[in-house]
């Protein structure tokens, strides 16, 4: 019997990508989005549903997940990938911002998490893999706000690992690395937009020029697909997944060194030293 795996954030980028893969090897596919638009999808077979689901709307998560139960039976894997993505300088980060992304990437992981576990528990199996970033293993600059909102994903990931047990519900981390051209890292740019402030304007050229000359490839989205289908498939108790060239890069450079050489490297790669010029008062 085909195992059914839920997906949120489907509509484009890493979640379209994991949705088709699992589909291509032989999954049932619950793809939620906030708008369902199956046309999306060029595998429209009998193994697909799509379903609403708005991840900080508490009433659209039960609903699909009681949709999936139904039409499905059970929900073997949930993969948490719905997220926004924003570059900032803190100082000038409204907190309705602050909120929106939290709202989002890390309150929206809990919901969806607290309303799955109790269907797992009592079927007595599953996995749970929730995406991350890069970030949560090299922090870069202009991006805290974003970077802490995945932070706190992963400590409640890696506690979840240890409290579910008990239950053989297994929890996992994908990190990917930059992708670019996704429509995720397009609407970061946009919330960028006024949050740059003249202060920081060659700190920040110089910032995007490196990025542009990274040491490594960046993520592509199959990259981001197989790793979440490694992790919701493996029968280890392995947690952190990283996705991409850059993501391995970064976990080599961070897991595998001194805390001095790595902190020395990263801020030789993403921090570049700029004369502060003050503006005046």
């Amino acid at each position: 019997m085909s195992k059914t795996v839920l997906i949120t954030g489907t509509s484009s980028g890493y979640g379209k990508a994991t949705a088709e893969l699992f589909l291509a090897r032989g999954w049932n596919v619950v793809a939620t989005m906030r708008r369902p638009d199956p046309s999306v999808f060029t595998n429209a077979s009998g193994r697909l549903q799509v379903l609403a689901l708005d991840i900080t709307k508490p009433e659209t998560i039960d609903q699909a997940i009681s949709n999936a139960v139904a039409h499905f039976g059970a929900i073997d894997v949930l993969i948490n990938n719905a997220g926004i993505g924003m570059a900032s300088v803190v100082e000038v980060t409204p907190d309705s911002t602050i909120r929106e992304i939290f709202e989002t990437n890390t309150f929206g992981v809990f919901s969806v998490c607290r309303a799955i576990i109790p269907q797992m528990r009592k079927q007595g199996h599953g996995v749970i893999v929730n995406v991350s970033s890069s970030v949560t293993i090299g922090v870069m600059p202009l991006v805290a706000i974003y970077a802490a909102s995945k932070f706190a994903v992963e400590g409640y990931t890696e506690s979840l690992s240890y409290e579910l047990e008990p239950f053989n519900i297994k929890t996992r981390l994908v990190e990917p690395g930059y992708a670019p051209t996704t429509r995720f890292t397009a609407n970061g740019g946009e919330r960028m937009q006024g949050l740059i402030p003249a202060d920081y304007g060659a700190f920040a050229q110089a910032y995007f020029e490196k990025m542009a000359s990274y040491p490594t490839d960046y993520c592509t989205e199959s990259e981001v697909a197989e790793a979440a289908y490694a992790a919701a498939s493996d029968d280890g108790d392995r947690l952190r997944y990283p996705a991409g060239a850059d993501s391995k890069m970064l976990a080599a450079l961070r897991w595998s060194t001194s805390e001095e050489h790595y902190i020395a490297t990263m801020r030789g790669m993403f921090a570049p030293k700029i004369t502060n010029t003050p503006s005046a008062a």
